[in-house]
């Protein structure tokens, strides 16, 4: 386990279903002064028309913007491309640049952006995903959401939410959204743009490590909080690990966002167009450290067998002979390699892990656990 995440520079992933804005909103954020020292791919200049005011300098595939920030188009593949980018920055032949964002303009799903972060060993070396920012139509954003898993998909994964085009909307559809989207991600907060007018900075330090201030945010990051009604129940389970389940009510569905009058139609009937209905989102908090073998061997049980269903997976885990609080971050099946990071960040020592589910049961996720606790635990004598 890698004890410095800070000499990795954080990555940002700006996605969105068609027409959600991306475009506009990247226009405005280059702009912006906040967006200096900062790297943009996006899969062509064409597409978010660069100003030729916005324009400082221009090489090959890399032009260089007057607010400070790097942009590049993406050539071949994204791991080429971060490569190159890497390279020259490191040779002196670019402006340093201390954080990527990277545009899917066109992509319905995030999840081959997120993997190529996470499993490219030399981009895994040199970035860390720092943040998933999901922009959604306000006008059109819940008729895309019945009729396109992936646009789902999209909101759940995400840190951040940002709603646009709200100024053209009906007010009562856009609290409709904004209520739906917090059902669907507790996780992450919801922002407005309106003509993509919105500051950079609460959407990009989103993560661990922010590069202006050096310091690490987790609770932030993992915003493990958004997951409970604030009601604790123990569970006293055999394999010894004690178990506080945020919201956890045995007699009720376990996963926020599936209130299922939510997905009711006028007449009563159940509308089969919420794809939401599919997804989970809650949060694992366990009081006894983590023997590091079972945890690994828990998770690379799930990616292997379950990679389909589990769409994001992050946590601080308290393991047994470390004293530095462990993050894991995964994606499907793919997980980043486990790094400490320097401190607790507050007097809190459980472990929490929050999982994004896709028809995948949060009993399914307790049940795998205690499983291989118990074929750990030798019987007794």
């Amino acid at each position: 386990m890698s004890e410095q995440t800070d000499s990795r520079f954080p990555v940002s992933v700006i996605t969105g279903f068609l027409g959600a804005g991306k475009s506009t909103l990247l226009n405005r954020l280059l702009r912006h002064p906040d967006m200096g020292e900062t790297a943009v791919i996006v899969n062509e200049f064409g597409e978010i028309g660069l100003d030729h005011a916005l324009i400082a300098s221009s090489q090959e595939d890399t032009v260089l913007l007057s607010s400070g920030c790097l942009c590049c188009t993406v050539r071949g593949d994204l791991v080429n491309t971060i490569r190159d980018l890497t390279a020259r920055r490191d040779r002196g032949e670019i402006r340093p640049f201390r954080r990527v964002v990277i545009e899917t303009t066109g992509l319905a799903d995030p999840a081959p952006v997120l993997h190529t972060l996470m499993s490219d060993p030399v981009v895994a070396e040199r970035c860390r995903l720092e943040s998933v920012v999901t922009l959604v139509d306000a006008v059109n954003g819940e008729n895309t959401l019945d009729h396109h898993q992936e646009a789902v998909k999209q909101a759940a994964v995400a840190d951040r939410l940002v709603l646009t085009k709200v100024d053209m909307a009906d007010t009562k559809a856009v609290q409709s959204l904004r209520h739906r989207l917090q059902h669907l991600n507790p996780g992450a907060p919801v922002f407005t743009a309106i003509a993509g007018d919105i500051a950079p900075k609460p959407l990009f330090n989103a993560g661990l490590y922010d590069p202006a201030t050096k310091s690490f945010d987790v609770q932030n990051w993992l915003r493990a909080e958004a997951y409970g009604d604030g009601h604790h129940h123990d569970h006293d389970h055999d394999h010894g690990h004690g178990h506080h389940h945020h919201g956890h009510d045995h007699g009720h569905d376990h996963g926020h966002g599936h209130d299922h009058a939510h997905f009711l139609k006028a007449d009563g009937s159940l509308d089969v167009n919420r794809h939401d209905a599919a997804i989970q989102s809650f949060c694992l908090t366990f009081d006894t450290p983590f023997d590091w073998n079972t945890l690994a061997t828990w998770l690379d049980m799930l990616a292997a067998y379950r990679g389909d269903n589990l769409l994001r997976v992050k946590g601080l885990v308290n393991v047994a002979g470390v004293d530095r609080p462990v993050v894991i971050h995964g994606v499907q099946h793919l997980f980043h390699p486990p790094a400490t990071i320097p401190a607790w960040p507050d007097a809190d020592r459980r472990s929490r892990i929050v999982f994004i589910t896709r028809d995948l049961a949060r009993e399914v996720i307790e049940q795998t656990l205690s499983a291989l606790q118990q074929a750990e635990t030798p019987p007794a004598s």
